[in-house]
Order: C-alpha cells, then sequence, then structure tokens
C-alpha cells in the first residue's frame, strides 16, 4: 500500500466544493476554506476544479485529492483520461474517479481510462454507486474506494435516509477487507461520522456540513419553519 494512503487511516477528509453560481464560487476562497479545515484537523482535502486544485495545493500541506466535474448527469467526475490528467497536472496528489459502469463520454471503459494513468504512477480514488462498482474498482487495482456516488441510485434501488450509506460500506468491508473503503456521501454529524468510521471506514470524507454555509444555514431555517 502506498505511504499516502496509509497515512489516511482513522482520518477525517474534508470536500471542499462550491456550486456553480455560489459567491464562495473562487479559487481563492476555496483555498482559504481549505486551510482553514487543514487547521481543524483534516487529513486531506477533496476538490474540484483545475483551478480549484492549483490554489488548494499551494495553500495546504495535507494531500489533495482531485477531481473535475464536467457536467452534471451520468459520469461527470473525472470522466476521461484528459481530465484526470489535468487534475494530476494541477497538483491534485490524488485523483477520484467515477467508477460506475455507466457510458463515459470518450466512449472509452473505465479499463481504459484508468491503466494509463497507473501505468504513469498516479493514486486513484473510485466514486462508486454500488458494491458491483466497488467489486470492479479493486479489480481495476484503485487504490481507494469511495461511496461517493450511493445516494445516486434510483430510489426503487434504495431505501436511504439522510444518513451516510453504512449498509454499503459493512458490505464492501466484509467482502472486501484488503480494501481502504472511504464512506462519502450524507455525513452530516459527527455523530454519523463516528458511526462510518466504526462500520470500517478507512477514512469519512465530509464535505457540505463543514463547507457549504448555504445548506447549513437552510437546515437551520428549515428547523425554525417546522
Amino acid at each position: 500500500m502506498h505511504p499516502l494512503i496509509e497515512s489516511l487511516k482513522a482520518t477525517l477528509i474534508v470536500s471542499v466544493q462550491a456550486y456553480p453560481g455560489e459567491p464562495l464560487r473562487t479559487p481563492e476562497t476555496m483555498a482559504q476554506m481549505s486551510r482553514a479545515c487543514e487547521l481543524g484537523g483534516a487529513a486531506a482535502i477533496r476538490c474540484q476544479g483545475l483551478a480549484d486544485i492549483a490554489a488548494i495545493k499551494g495553500r495546504v500541506e495535507v494531500p489533495v485529492i482531485g477531481l473535475w466535474k464536467d457536467g452534471h448527469e451520468g459520469v461527470y467526475i473525472t470522466p476521461t483520461l484528459r481530465h484526470a490528467r489535468a487534475c494530476v497536472a494541477a497538483g491534485a496528489d490524488i485523483v477520484a474517479v467515477d467508477a460506475t459502469d455507466r457510458p463515459r463520454p470518450d466512449g472509452k471503459t473505465l479499463e481504459d481510462t484508468v491503466r494509463p494513468l497507473q501505468e504513469e504512477g498516479v493514486l486513484l480514488m473510485a466514486d462508486c454507486m454500488t458494491i458491483e462498482d466497488i467489486s470492479r474498482a479493486r479489480g481495476l487495482g484503485f487504490d481507494l474506494v469511495s461511496t461517493t456516488l450511493s445516494h445516486n441510485k434510483p430510489a426503487i434501488e434504495t431505501s436511504l435516509d439522510e444518513g451516510p450509506d453504512l449498509a454499503l460500506l459493512r458490505q464492501a468491508v466484509e467482502e472486501f477487507p484488503d480494501l481502504p473503503v472511504v464512506c462519502e456521501g450524507h455525513v452530516h454529524t459527527p455523530q454519523d461520522a463516528r458511526a462510518a468510521l466504526d462500520a470500517g471506514a478507512w477514512a469519512v470524507v465530509v464535505g457540505t456540513a463543514i463547507t457549504h454555509p448555504t445548506s447549513l444555514t437552510s437546515w437551520f431555517k428549515a428547523a425554525l419553519d417546522e
């Protein structure tokens, strides 16, 4: 196992991202927020977009997990080899890639996408939706897998509440005990994060609950409006 992957065991990774059109969506703001998270104990920063990756990499000392979102539907998280190489060039220490079996915009398979990166020594994180995705990613030699996309499954296939997908996490940890499985998605409280770690997560990614003030404000407002 690569030392960087080993260093993330039992740690908090913070996802620092802003959506298009939001006032915080500038690389400098994302870099400042990342530094603040680092001071709070984040062991790594997950971020998206080449400008943000470069700005954050220049501000923090912890590893940067980079991705490039291109589009809004289907495979849009680092969808092609070109996107992944650009993330590396921007400074990403690990590149996160959509690892589902959905069609990719360039027509290539997931294997076609990751093999050249592995040959170039790039560390890869598989953003997964299902246990089948996780199994596939393991077979392809991803360094980390994550439950990032599990809440994107069609409603008919899941009974998830608003918390993290601990069922998928536990299944992955049980079936693939040698695989670092990261819990990401809907980790909204410290208790959620602790539960994920107790369920066997290699690390826990928290985004919205730390770095998205618009959502946080809406949660409090909704509670008062009830």
